[in-house]
């Protein structure tokens, strides 16, 4: 089995264990490892100089009086605020409008079917269709 990098829906890479093996040289097969050992390097490297520079951010913050608290609310407002402008949140703020807005006219419907001129006018477009129908079978 063999190893392949596919690319996430969030842009990551992964590794998924493919069934069928690449058929590689010897040379290609040394060319890659020392790639993924280089890209692991690089990725050790990079987590390094992330937590040195979010202890360094967080140094700062505690300099300038920024609490735990206040950036826990900044970070909560930032999120509700990137929520409701998403395409998702939009997407089912019009749809439960639409819906509310069937819902009503499904209501409004039932009421005016309901209603004595409906009623009315539905007898006599009954009566002009019996009409029609007698007309036409005199013919």
């Amino acid at each position: 089995m063999s190893s392949a990098m596919t690319k996430t829906s969030l842009g990551a890479y992964e590794s998924r264990t493919t069934s069928e093996p690449e058929h590689l040289t010897e040379a290609e097969q040394m060319e890659l490892k020392s790639e993924l050992t280089k890209l692991e390097e690089e990725i050790v490297t990079l987590r390094q100089v992330l937590a040195a520079k979010e202890k360094r951010c967080g140094e700062l913050k505690r300099r300038l009086g920024c609490t735990a608290l206040v950036g826990l609310k900044q970070n909560l407002s930032k999120s509700w605020h990137d929520i409701q402008v998403s395409n998702t949140y939009m997407k089912q703020k019009t749809s439960a409008a639409l819906s509310t807005v069937g819902s009503a006219i499904c209501r409004r419907l039932g009421d005016v079917k309901k209603s004595a001129t409906f009623r009315s006018l539905e007898g006599l477009m009954g009566t002009i269709k019996k009409w029609t129908e007698f007309g036409f079978e005199k013919k």
